[in-house]
């Protein structure tokens, strides 16, 4: 039976299935995607291709934490980052957790750098406080984390720095289309003494706020993860520019499935309520049988189908 890639499955589910930020977490951390966005956003990365970002410098099993899905060539080859949804605790401060999370290294004059990155996708630019300052946060709690794994006792030195890098794709409209970096920078206030600036170049937030093709700067990365995210655009328009213009890879099985399943979009699952859902379904499940080759029960659980929701949507395929 030929099996879908996990790029394909995750873009699939984004649009079909009710658990839509899960997709978008699982399509934000494939090492192609997360290399575009580390290349712009990571300063240490500037001078590597993203094929060297994606297959030398980000570390973590491929495998994704909540959610089990069938390996494939891709997944073989380190597709997919382990730690979506991971937890970092304290007994006073509760859980934080995190959309995405993988280790990753950088190359620097004296070697390799460690770094530890955090990737959140945010729809509210505006949650009722500054984003910005949860961003810092989570960087904040990214270093103090690093207690009893990365050093101990007073071994400070050791230390690597963290990233907190935030997708916002409803930005006010002065926002829109902007990437912001937020860091720790020296300052002479009395004197012209130096420091190096590894030793306080430990964490930095980053914003992405995307906006429309309308808008100013519309291109580079803010236009890839437009493409990527956009529940509009077809699948025709998705593959062309995603290939051709930043070069990801697209296996014939992505390819099938982002025709088959990308005008799945979240706004036609909140319209398609009741019986115009249930269509949506079936149409879904009978194309993914026909064209993966697959039975019924694989092409739900491709799809992530409740289990609520099965037998209704099997009866019908039946008929």
């Amino acid at each position: 039976m030929k099996q879908e890639t996990l790029a394909a499955q995750a873009i699939e589910t984004v649009g079909t299935d009710p658990r839509y930020d899960e997709s978008v977490k699982r399509l934000l951390a494939n090492k192609s995607i997360l290399a575009v966005i580390l290349k712009e956003c990571v300063p240490e990365f500037k001078h590597c291709t993203t094929r060297e970002i994606a297959e030398q410098y980000i570390e973590g099993e491929p495998q994704i934490g909540e959610v089990g899905i069938a390996p494939d060539e891709t997944n073989r080859s380190g597709e997919v980052i382990h730690g979506l949804n991971t937890e970092d605790a304290t007994l006073t401060e509760g859980s934080i957790r995190y959309d995405i999370r993988f280790y990753a290294s950088a190359p620097g004059e004296d070697g390799l750098i460690g770094l530890i990155i955090n990737l959140e996708a945010q729809n509210r630019f505006n949650p009722g406080y500054p984003l910005l300052k949860r961003a810092i946060y989570y960087c904040s709690r990214m270093i103090s984390a690093q207690y009893g794994t990365e050093f101990t006792k007073s071994e400070y030195g050791n230390i690597k720095k963290v990233y907190s890098i935030w997708i916002c794709s409803n930005p006010p409209k002065d926002r829109r289309n902007t990437i912001t970096q937020y860091s720790i920078r020296e300052e002479q206030i009395v004197g012209e003494a130096k420091e190096e600036v590894r030793n306080y170049d430990l964490m930095s937030a980053v914003m992405i706020c995307l906006g429309e093709e309308t808008d100013r700067n519309y291109s580079g990365l803010l236009k890839f993860l437009e493409v990527l995210l956009s529940d509009e655009k077809t699948a025709a328009a998705k593959k062309t520019i995603l290939q051709n213009e930043f070069n990801v890879p697209m296996t014939q099985t992505l390819e099938t499935e982002v025709y088959q399943m990308c005008n799945l979009s979240q706004g036609a699952i909140e319209k398609g309520i009741g019986l115009g859902r249930d269509k949506t379904l079936i149409d879904t499940a009978r194309s993914v049988m026909q064209n993966m080759h697959m039975t019924v029960d694989e092409a739900l659980n491709v799809m992530n189908v409740p289990q609520e929701d099965r037998d209704r949507i099997k009866k019908a395929l039946a008929n």
